[in-house]
């Protein structure tokens, strides 16, 4: 798999989560747990994002 499309795949799961975070915070039976454990997923796919993008 060649760098750019890896950073294509990072990219596309990155936005999957923001909808899934966006969609379970407008749930009126939020699941905290869930809802950071998701944030904290995006947050070392953005890191790696950023890691690859910088070579």
């Amino acid at each position: 798999m060649s760098l750019s499309s890896h950073l294509q795949e990072l990219k596309k799961k990155h936005q999957h989560l923001s909808d899934s975070v966006e969609q379970l915070q407008r749930s009126p039976a939020t699941d905290d747990l869930e809802v950071m454990r998701l944030k904290k997923e995006k947050l070392v796919l953005k890191e790696e994002i950023s890691r690859l993008s910088a070579h």
